[in-house]
């Protein structure tokens, strides 16, 4: 059953965005696209920073 979760084609993105602009609507559409853009970009600067880190405390032992 959750192996189907992440396994999406054109016609599943296709029908999420329709589903997004009926709730959210065209107007906000782009507010959230940035919205999201702005939270992957810390979650990956806080990955990139993390390894940094690790790399950082491996040398000094």
């Amino acid at each position: 059953m959750f192996g189907l979760i992440g396994n999406f084609g054109p016609w599943e993105l296709g029908l999420i965005l329709v589903i997004l602009l009926i709730v959210i609507g065209p107007g906000k559409l782009p507010q959230v696209g940035q919205s999201i853009g702005k939270a992957l970009q810390n979650f990956r600067k806080a990955k990139d920073d993390e390894e940094v880190e690790e790399i950082e405390e491996k040398k000094a032992k």
